[in-house]
């Protein structure tokens, strides 16, 4: 199999990318889980890590794969998600320090 530069592309590195994507696509699994068993539409945190894990292990693929506009794609989800990571963090941090107080 070659990209679209007619480079070969190895199975370790499709398997890799492969991985990725379970990683990105489970997060919704997540989701609709959590909504489930909540009854209402929740996000849970775990989401954030699989959307951070498996857009990690894309951006490196894209990366390997020299595809620059995959690149951006998951450079500005990687952003976006992390952004929720910490922002859920200080909340927990800030209201542990109320709790404390």
């Amino acid at each position: 199999m070659s990209d679209p530069c007619g480079q070969p592309v190895g199975w370790v590195l499709l398997a890799f990318g492969f991985l990725g994507q379970a990683f990105f696509s489970t997060r919704f699994l997540v989701q609709w889980i959590a909504s489930e068993r909540k009854k209402e539409s929740v996000i849970p945190i775990y989401f954030w890590y699989f959307s951070v894990g498996g857009g990690l292990t894309l951006l490196i693929y894209a990366i390997l794969r020299v595809d620059p506009v995959f690149i951006v794609g998951q450079a500005a989800g990687l952003f976006v998600y992390s952004r929720n990571l910490y922002l859920i963090w200080r909340k927990k941090d800030r209201l542990a320090a109320s709790h404390g107080a």
